[in-house]
């Protein structure tokens, strides 16, 4: 079929939907990406493919190592069922098929990611006296207002691909750019981000956000939030519904922008379309101003309030909690919630240092996100979690044990974020097994990192002390590649199409940089 008669077929189509009342509507132009996010958009299965199955037949990868739950194993051969899951990890026998790599480690999900905001980086860094989250959000706002569904896709596609090169097999995207640049409703952007990830074959947990506030007090949005907003939890919910069953679950963006009587409805909402297992995340004591304005007007902290209006459990991640009371993360442990770190952008915004050793020392469930994805590295985000605490501590070896940092840093970092993830694969009656991530483990989806002993910052290592050098110098030079349900998704450090997804975000940044 030529362009010009699937351009045609597309038309038909769009009209179709619209006349049998679809929720979707069609891009203004249909070039190959908008072809993408609408078929995205009228396809109900994909969402669950790209969770679950992605071979028809049973498979075998042979590693050198792997980084198993118990610690590492050496020369293991692992079983790979038809649905991308591990069926069985054996010891390798002599005379089978040569290696599949060196050290295979459990894939890093990505528990938080704003994915537009990683073409904010670079803007916004001049000194100008009251800089801070609050100046930063000023440069955030004007680039959430101008990006269109369009550049949207070519920078989340970028930014995903960055992802995998860089060691991420997962990805929540806690997606509040839900509004056309005009304020127009539409599922355009949310159809966009689903269409990037597909594209470059990277697993996606998208949690449309509520925003209704503008504070603590109930001031509505302001113009720099308009893209964001929904008028009530009714219509939000409607917009999740018209999406799935492509939602994993729902996030409230904060409580300085969901009042706590929309808070409990927007749970049973949740509850009721979705399951009352779909994660719920939630940014939470970023930043001292927030905790001080929310104790002046509604007399708690923001993790007192949100426990005291919720029932908090293993659903719930709070994104950052970076200014935690010890009572407040006992309360959060005790309840079997999970915090959200991001290392390198709670850096870059000044937010302050997250006590993860006690929480670690503790048995606090803890995972990271790239979140404004300024630099996008799973290592980079383990890194600068021991480097904070022992910057703060001025000691070595903060999140470590015998067995040293890299690795314990790393599974206990994994295992979080498989949590954070909460992966369901949704069949048509709204039921489905979960899909477990972050361990190398019979059960859990066949995500590894395969780390080459021969890297940059790897060489003359034994497999013992290579993810020690990885954590402490390396980067993603050191991946020899990256799996995705068994399936090579990463290899030479490239994903597929690589030089038409950088040509066409150059192109989405010039025109931004116009914009902003």
């Amino acid at each position: 079929m030529d362009r010009e008669a699937r351009e045609k077929a597309d038309q038909r189509n769009a009209d179709k939907a619209t006349q049998s009342g679809s929720p979707f509507r069609r891009p203004q132009e249909i070039t190959r990406r908008g072809r993408m996010i609408y078929r995205w958009a009228t396809r109900a299965e994909r969402p669950r493919r790209i969770v679950g199955a992605v071979s028809t037949t049973s498979r075998t990868l042979s590693f050198l190592a792997i980084l198993g739950p118990g610690g590492l194993e050496r020369d293991r051969s692992i079983e790979i069922a038809p649905d991308g899951t591990i069926r069985a990890i054996r010891a390798t026998r002599a005379g089978d098929a040569p290696r599949d790599g060196g050290l295979a480690v459990p894939g890093m999900p990505n528990a938080h990611s704003h994915i537009f905001q990683c073409a904010l980086a670079g803007f916004g860094e001049e000194a100008r006296g009251d800089d801070s989250f609050w100046s930063w959000r000023r440069a955030m706002y004007r680039l959430a207002n101008s990006i269109t569904p369009e550049q949207l896709f070519d920078i989340a596609r970028h930014g995903y691909a960055c992802m995998l090169r860089a060691g991420f097999t997962h990805v929540v995207e806690f997606h509040y750019l839900h509004h056309g640049p005009n304020g127009a409703r539409g599922p355009e952007s949310s159809q966009a981000v689903l269409a990037a990830a597909e594209e470059v074959g990277l697993p996606i947990s998208l949690l449309p956000v509520y925003y209704r506030t503008a504070g603590f007090d109930g001031a509505p949005p302001h113009e720099g939030q308009r893209r964001f907003a929904h008028d009530s939890v009714d219509e939000f919910m409607a917009a999740v519904e018209a999406l799935s069953p492509a939602v994993a679950g729902v996030a409230p963006h904060s409580l300085r922008a969901v009042p706590t009587a929309d808070l409990a409805e927007l749970v049973a909402g949740v509850d009721a379309a979705l399951g009352r297992e779909a994660p719920l995340h939630i940014h939470v004591s970023e930043q001292e101003l927030e905790v001080e304005e929310c104790l002046a007007v509604r007399g708690r902290t923001p993790i007192d309030l949100l426990a005291d209006t919720v029932e908090l459990g293993p659903r719930w991640s709070l994104v950052h909690a970076t200014h935690a009371t010890e009572a407040e993360r006992a309360r959060l442990r005790s309840a079997g919630a999970g915090v959200v770190l991001c290392p390198i952008t709670e850096a870059h915004l000044g937010d302050g240092i997250f006590p993860a050793r006690e929480h670690f020392l503790a048995g606090g469930a803890a995972a990271v996100g790239s979140d404004a994805n300024v630099r996008i590295s799973a290592i980079e985000e383990a890194r600068q979690l021991e480097y904070g605490q022992r910057l703060r501590d001025r000691r070595r070896a903060r999140l470590a044990t015998e067995a040293g940092a890299g690795s314990v840093v790393w599974s206990w970092l994994a295992e979080g974020g498989g949590e954070a993830a909460a992966v369901r694969p949704r069949s048509a009656g709204g039921a489905g097994a979960p899909m477990r991530l972050g361990r190398i483990e019979p059960g859990y989806r066949a995500d590894f990192v395969v780390l080459d002993r021969e890297g940059p910052h790897t060489m003359g290592h034994d497999w013992e002390t290579v993810m020690d050098a990885w954590l402490v110098g390396g980067d993603e030079r050191d991946i020899e590649a990256v799996y995705v349900g068994g399936e090579r998704r990463v290899e030479g450090g490239s994903v597929t199409g690589e030089d038409e997804i950088r040509s066409a975000y150059g192109k989405a940044m010039r025109g931004i940089r116009r914009a902003i």
